[in-house]
């Protein structure tokens, strides 16, 4: 049976991730947890709201940006280092790519940080809503009102505009880079083929938003929250799901599933849902096993290790831990 390690934060968990094999935990209040044995240290990285965290490439540092418009690393060991000031922006936008290259935004501005110090802005007519770097970290899509615009980092040409009508509140792209997916205001995602901008994928039937997503290993499925079970959208088609039934897996009556992280290894994806529950389920068989209990707060944040031996998670009341599956 897995066992499960608690640690009672205090604070809403907006992250939870691994630096190496340091448990991580990024904090609503602008604290940041690390994790070492039976306990876990806060440090203080904003001086107001955490408002997002995302792992370097690298699996070295933590990035968050907060509503004191900073945006700092932290590493294992708690140093804490500035990457960036904007004073008076809410940075709640963020991703980072390869070779320690950072975007993050505030308002109608993204800004793309490089490694040597030197920093890009890319301005919007309408609020950037989410961040995500293509995977070989040449293009950066910047998901707005009525669509996204790809952005290629090195240099300044125009962006090329991928357009849908309505609120793009996140957005991704598939490990082999050849989509871009949304998630929308209503209830639904949208997808592009990169290389022309066309080939329009309409993922619909959500009864809520989908505020999380996870790639599976080798990009095969794209797994979704929103519903009262994982969606799992098939990507290994020519066409991507278009005319493909999704995968459902972790189907539990009026809890509707709030988080969801793909395995690094295998196929299979571990479920969050509002109750506090959190379970494995397999892509195969829809096998499944339960991770924690249903307790009295929705989990927020999941994220495996890099072998997919533990599995890190926290909650909106600020319970975070760790199941390790050996037992």
């Amino acid at each position: 049976m897995p066992t499960i390690q608690s640690f009672p934060l205090g604070a809403y968990v907006v992250a939870a991730n691994f630096l190496g094999k340091t448990p991580v935990f990024a904090l609503g209040d602008g604290m940041v947890a690390l994790a070492d044995g039976v306990s876990a240290e806060k440090f203080q990285a904003h001086s107001g709201g955490l408002l997002a965290a995302a792992r370097t490439w690298d699996g070295d540092r933590l990035i968050t940006s907060g509503d004191d418009g900073r945006v700092v690393a932290i590493d294992p060991a708690g140093k804490i280092d500035t990457i960036a000031e904007k004073p008076k922006k809410w940075i709640d936008q963020l991703a980072t790519g390869p070779d320690g290259v950072i975007a993050f935004a505030g308002g109608r501005e993204a800004y793309v940080h490089f490694p040597n110090g030197k920093e890009r802005t890319l301005e919007h007519e309408r609020t950037v809503a989410g961040l995500a770097f293509a995977p070989k970290g040449l293009r950066l899509a910047v998901a707005r009102y009525n669509g996204v615009s790809l952005w290629w980092i090195g240099t300044d040409a125009k962006p090329q505009s991928l357009e849908w009508k309505g609120s793009h509140i996140g957005v991704t792209f598939s490990p082999d880079g050849r989509h871009v997916v949304t998630a929308m205001q209503e209830n639904a995602l949208h997808g592009w083929r990169v290389a022309d901008g066309g080939g329009h994928m309409r993922m619909s039937g959500y009864p809520g938003k989908v505020k999380s997503i996870s790639w599976s290993v080798k990009g095969r499925f794209l797994a979704t929250s929103g519903a009262e079970m994982a969606v799992l959208w098939p990507f290994h088609f020519k066409d991507g799901p278009m005319g493909k039934q999704p995968l459902q897996l972790g189907a539990r009556d009026k809890t509707v599933v709030t988080v969801v992280a793909c395995h690094p290894t295998e196929e299979v994806v571990a479920i969050g849902y509002k109750d506090g529950m959190v379970l494995a389920a397999r892509f195969g068989d829809g096998d499944e096993v339960v991770l924690r209990k249903a307790g009295e707060s929705p989990v927020t944040a999941l994220a495996w290790d890099k072998t997919g031996i533990r599995l890190a998670f926290g909650t909106e009341d600020g319970e975070a831990g760790i199941v390790d599956l050996r037992g």
